[in-house]
């Protein structure tokens, strides 16, 4: 299940510190930081098998639709895409369990995604399944 993991930021006169404590990073691999060049750009699909990941924004915001693929060979093309909009502002963190595909679109420019990862990169070669931007058609409503 999709889930958002809410974190908070405190602030005094020293200035602020974003958290979200509620974040077991005990099956964290490793991480990379995105930066879309663009907001037009949109980066997917791809998918995991047995790998799972966590999205948190660093900077500015994302749109990211996501489907539970349901054939890991010949996936539904009308699978159910959901949407989940996240901003560096809500100070939450994504976590997509294994088994979905994501496609994401930075919202304003600048725009930066951290993802953590829970298996090495020695196995992504092992889990990336991937297809075309437009492969899936059924959208829920903006």
């Amino acid at each position: 299940m999709i889930k958002k993991i809410q974190g908070g930021i405190a602030t005094d006169h020293r200035g602020s510190i974003r958290f979200v404590n509620d974040f077991d990073m005990s099956l964290v691999k490793r991480f990379y930081i995105i930066k879309n060049a663009d907001l037009e750009t949109v980066r997917g699909w791809r998918a995991h098998r047995i790998e799972q990941r966590w999205f948190y924004v660093l900077s500015g915001s994302f749109s990211v639709d996501l489907v539970q693929i349901d054939n890991w060979e010949r996936p539904s093309v009308d699978l159910i895409i959901e949407r989940e909009v996240i901003k560096g502002t809500d100070q939450s963190v994504l976590h997509v369990p294994v088994g979905y595909g994501t496609a994401f679109q930075a919202l304003e420019e600048g725009s930066e995604l951290l993802v953590f990862a829970d298996y090495g990169i020695e196995n992504a070669k092992n889990d990336d399944y991937t297809w075309p931007v437009d492969f899936f058609v059924n959208r829920v409503s903006d």
